[in-house]
C-alpha cells in the first residue's frame, strides 16, 4: 500500500515555526527540562539522518520543490524531531503536567500554520512529499520488535513473581503516547490544509511512524530517570 504524505506551505510558515521552536526551547530552559531538551536534539538528528540521508539521498522517496532540500529538511527534522521527542520525554516523566505540555505544543503548531496562511500569500510556496511503500514494512518490523520486548518483559515479570498483580509496564499507555503524538500534528496539518492528500497519512502514520520508537524510548527513559532528575541532579 502506497501512502504519500505531502505538504504545501509557504516560507512564512518556516519562519514562524523557527520562532516557535526557539520560544519552546526557552520555556524548557526556564522550567529546567534539560534532559527533555537533549532528547529533542537527539530526535532532531535522528529525523534528519532518516529523512535526508535515507529517504532523500539513499531511497529517493522524498521530493522537495521550492527550497534547497538539505536546508529545508534540516528545519523539518528539527521542527518535528525536537517537539516530538521532547514532548514524549515529558509525557514519560509523569510530572503531572502532561495536559499542559500537550496543549502548549499542539496550539503552537496550530497557530503557526494558520498565521502563515493568513499572512503568507506574498511568500514563496514550498511543496514536499514522500513515498512510503519501500520502507513501511521495515518500520512495522521495528515497531513489532520494540513492543515484543515490552510484552515479554511483562510476561517474564509475572512468571517470576507468580502474582497477577505483579508490576507491569503499562503498554496501553505507551501505545497511546506513540499514536497521539503523531496523530496530533498529522491532524493539525490536515485541518489547516497543509496536508492535502486525505486521511490515509493521518491513520497509517499515527499508528506506525512515531509509535515505532516508543518502546525503545520508554526503556531509555526508564534507565535515565532512575538516576537523574530533569535538571540533571542525581536522585
Amino acid at each position: 500500500m502506497e501512502v504519500i504524505p505531502a505538504r504545501i506551505f509557504n516560507f512564512l510558515y518556516v519562519y514562524l515555526d523557527i520562532a516557535w521552536l526557539l520560544a519552546l526551547l526557552v520555556i524548557f530552559i526556564i522550567k529546567k527540562r534539560y534532559i527533555a531538551i537533549i532528547a529533542g536534539l537527539i530526535g532532531s538528528l535522528i529525523y534528519f539522518i532518516v529523512d535526508y540521508g535515507i529517504f532523500y539521498l539513499a531511497l529517493g522517496t522524498r521530493s522537495v520543490a521550492g527550497a534547497e532540500p538539505a536546508s529545508l529538511l534540516l528545519w523539518l527534522s528539527i521542527s518535528y524531531g525536537f517537539t516530538n521527542f521532547a514532548w514524549i520525554w515529558l509525557w514519560l516523566d509523569r510530572d503531572g503536567y502532561a495536559l499542559e505540555w500537550s496543549l502548549l505544543i499542539i496550539t503552537g503548531w496550530f497557530t503557526t500554520a494558520l498565521l502563515s496562511q493568513n499572512f503568507g500569500s506574498s511568500f514563496a510556496t514550498i511543496s514536499i512529499q514522500r513515498g512510503t511503500s519501500s520502507y513501511h514494512g521495515v518500520m512495522a518490523a521495528i515497531m513489532l520488535a520494540g513492543y515484543a520486548i515490552l510484552i515479554l518483559k511483562n510476561i517474564r515479570a509475572g512468571s517470576q513473581n507468580n502474582q497477577t498483580n505483579a508490576k507491569r509496564i503499562n503498554i496501553l499507555w505507551i501505545l497511546a503516547i506513540g499514536i497521539l503524538v503523531q496523530f496530533s500534528w498529522e491532524a493539525v496539518l490536515l485541518i489547516t490544509g497543509i496536508r492535502p492528500t486525505g486521511i490515509m497519512p493521518l491513520i497509517v502514520d499515527s499508528i506506525l511512524e512515531t509509535n515505532l520508537g516508543l518502546p525503545y524510548l520508554y526503556l531509555i527513559h526508564n534507565a535515565i530517570s532512575g538516576k537523574y532528575r530533569e535538571n540533571f541532579s542525581k536522585l
